[in-house]
């Protein structure tokens, strides 16, 4: 078998502006290798990376904390309201997404599950002997006296392990809500592309679902509605903060698995009052809050190795029927490409998610891509993995000795086979990775539409103070004239041109397109685009209205008032749009400064004229006289088109602005690091 007999399982998949190269995801696994300090060690960060070079889509780190004060449940865990982590964390980010992977990271709050008092920064392992928490409480009254003991809150008053849960007042309640959106904007300042609300396996948003936890008469209780309220709550205020074309995958439980939980049925409603809200639905199983054994539980969440392959399918599937907006997720005792395949063929899920088949064999997917399916270690089940995880820290896999000493192995991997690879657009990424791969022994094959190597970023080439950029695209260009690459210029790829071809590898890096605002009058003669207007500057006339004040629309505003020419900005936001790289934002607005360039913002154009653009301003409705308005909005992907070579070869990979809009900084990161990939799956 090949790629080719798993069509669903390896079709890529776009949820807002977010690219997922096939249906298999790594679900949440916890933090192996957590500081007290609440960060990642270099060994801990190996294991999602060599996940990642693996071949699956997503990978999602698993129970970050959104509330430190209220919602901890052991020392080690990732408190994403500590602005500290967020080198670390964007670390960790930038070395597994280069790899091809989208990375998530699950929020969560442990409600009445929360130990009592904070465990403070400076307690290290020595001080705390045992994850329980009274045990902790405990510990912390002695050697803390002076803490405060915070109260622990769930949905309704309780005593659970021992510990006096308060019935959450509503103020705490819109107080959390606001904790997960702001870590989940947190999250993405450090560059996740998702993020997985965990309401599920007992936690916060579970015991607020689950009837027999949750005995409130007010908004938050009682119906399927008001209990599902906090969640979908939760979800709706992400959105808010991070746009909606941000994805938020939410975990819930379909069913509780224990006498008195609730049922599939009751489960089913939970994903329905989801729906349109979530961008996906990940379907677990299993609620162990306030039980005096979880044992059953957690064998039912965990399938043990006495149940059947894929034994919670049905509960996905029960939910992919209920639902019509949001795609569905399954997890589970899952290892075998066919049976994947045919769940997502049959519809009885859209998404499959693993944690212990991924931490078995990281490489599966690339293996079953590659025919090798009879090399994959399958799960045993025997959960080795998750009592050393419990009992050391690490996830050690009985078949499996590579697992959690990634780093160890890292410089022992067998030498890269040389492959035949494939490369669609000569731009910046399509360069770096054509120069990456021909390194490493490849057979490589450039091809680039136009007649030149450099992408649309050409048409900057003209610019006084982007000399240096120029230089560094004809250097590119020089290293590719001397390698063993084969350049064909003029060159458009299609999918059949690609087959014929015949590569082990593709790599799409078709770049993206100018998004044109859908503003009255966009069609009019002196309505240009930005590019147009860096190729031929007397295109602006004497006088140019400039709408967007991201990178592009700024420069050129300078570059124009550098000509003589006048430059008017007109920017939706409150500033310029830097993404990310600040201290450039700095210069380009001392730059303007000297310059004298007109700058508006809060600015919103509504109409263009023969003479110029109506726009809507913080001082009312105002007209820019100009010769010309140019767009310089942003950039939209070419997805669709690359979605098209789905099929054309076994390993495909989408890089730089193909993917998403992005600086040079990342596409040539991305561009190197799965071009060093090739070969070593």
């Amino acid at each position: 078998m090949s790629y080719k007999d798993y069509p669903h399982l390896f079709s890529p998949l776009k949820i807002g502006s977010t690219v997922y190269r096939n249906r298999i995801f790594s679900s949440p696994t916890g933090h192996p290798d957590v500081t007290l300090d609440g960060e990642f060690t270099e060994d801990a960060i190996a294991i999602y990376e060599r996940k990642a070079i693996g071949g699956c889509a997503s990978i999602t780190l698993g129970e970050a904390i959104v509330d430190s004060k209220y919602g901890r449940r052991h020392p080690y865990q990732i408190c994403l309201d500590r602005p500290h982590g967020i080198h670390n964390l964007s670390r960790l980010v930038d070395t597994v997404s280069n790899h091809g992977a989208v990375v998530s990271i699950e929020l969560q709050h442990s409600g009445a599950l929360a130990i009592q008092a904070g465990t403070p920064a400076s307690t290290t392992k020595d001080t705390i002997v045992s994850i329980e928490r009274q045990n902790i409480t405990e510990a912390n009254k002695i050697l803390f006296p002076n803490m405060e003991v915070l109260p622990v809150y769930g949905p309704s008053d309780d005593v659970i392990e021992g510990i006096q849960v308060r019935e959450m007042p509503e103020e705490i309640i819109y107080y959390i809500i606001d904790k997960f959106a702001q870590a989940a904007a947190y999250a993405k300042r450090c560059g996740f592309g998702m993020v997985t609300v965990h309401a599920a396996h007992g936690w916060l948003l579970n015991q607020f679902f689950a009837p027999r936890l949750n005995r409130r008469t007010d908004k938050w209780g009682g119906s399927v509605d008001n209990r599902a309220r906090f969640t979908v709550e939760v979800v709706d205020a992400i959105h808010r903060i991070c746009g909606r074309d941000f994805p938020v995958e939410v975990r819930i439980s379909v069913y509780e698995a224990h006498e008195g939980g609730y049922d599939m049925e009751e489960g089913v409603r939970f994903a329905r009052q989801l729906d349109g809200h979530a961008d996906i639905i990940h379907c677990s199983v299993g609620c162990s809050t306030n039980l005096p054994d979880e044992s059953p539980v957690f064998a039912t969440t965990h399938p043990s190795m006495f149940k059947p392959d894929g034994v919670n399918v049905k509960f996905a599937a029960a939910v992919k029927k209920a639902v019509s907006k949001s795609y569905v997720a399954t997890v589970g005792a899952l290892s075998d490409p066919a049976m994947m395949e045919e769940i997502i063929a049959s519809g009885k899920a859209d998404i499959v998610e693993m944690a212990r088949g991924l931490i078995c064999d990281p490489d599966l997917p690339n293996k079953a891509l590659e025919g090798r399916e009879d090399e994959i270690f399958h799960c045993m089940r025997c959960m080795n993995c998750f009592s050393s995880l419990m009992s050391k820290g690490h996830f050690f896999c009985a078949i499996n000795p590579e697992a959690s000493r990634e780093h160890i192995y890292a410089d022992r991997r067998p030498r890269a086979k040389k492959q035949r690879v494939l490369i669609v657009g000569g731009g910046i990424a399509g360069m770096q990775a054509a120069l990456s791969a021909v390194r490493r022994g490849h057979e490589v094959i450039l091809c680039e539409k136009t007649d030149r190597l450099g992408g649309r970023i050409l048409c900057e080439r003209g610019v006084p103070f982007k000399e240096k950029l120029a230089d560094y695209i004809e250097r590119q260009r020089r290293m590719i004239a001397r390698s063993a690459i084969d350049l064909r210029l003029n060159t458009e790829v299609t999918p059949a041109y690609a087959e014929a071809i015949g590569p082990d590898v593709l790599i799409l890096a078709l770049g993206s397109s100018p998004i044109v605002p859908g503003i009255p009058g966009v069609e009019g003669k002196n309505v240009r685009g930005a590019e147009e207007v860096y190729i031929n500057p007397d295109l602006a006339g004497d006088t140019a209205v400039i709408l967007g004040a991201g990178f592009t629309g700024v420069e050129l505003a300078i570059y124009l008032t550098m000509l003589g020419k006048k430059a008017i900005l007109a920017e939706m936001g409150p500033e310029v749009q830097t993404g990310g790289n600040f201290l450039h934002g700095m210069c380009v607005n001392a730059r303007m400064d000297e310059l004298g360039v007109e700058r508006h913002f809060s600015t919103k154009a509504v109409e263009i004229d023969e003479a110029g653009v109506w726009c809507e301003t913080p001082e009312g409705r105002v007209h820019f006289d100009a010769d010309s308005v140019v767009y310089a909005v942003g950039q939209i992907p070419n997805t669709e088109e690359a979605f098209r070579f789905t099929g054309a070869a076994r390993h495909i990979h989408i890089v730089g602005d193909n993917l998403a809009p992005r600086n040079i900084a990342a596409a040539t990161a991305a561009a190197a690091t799965v071009a060093n990939d090739i070969g070593r799956y």
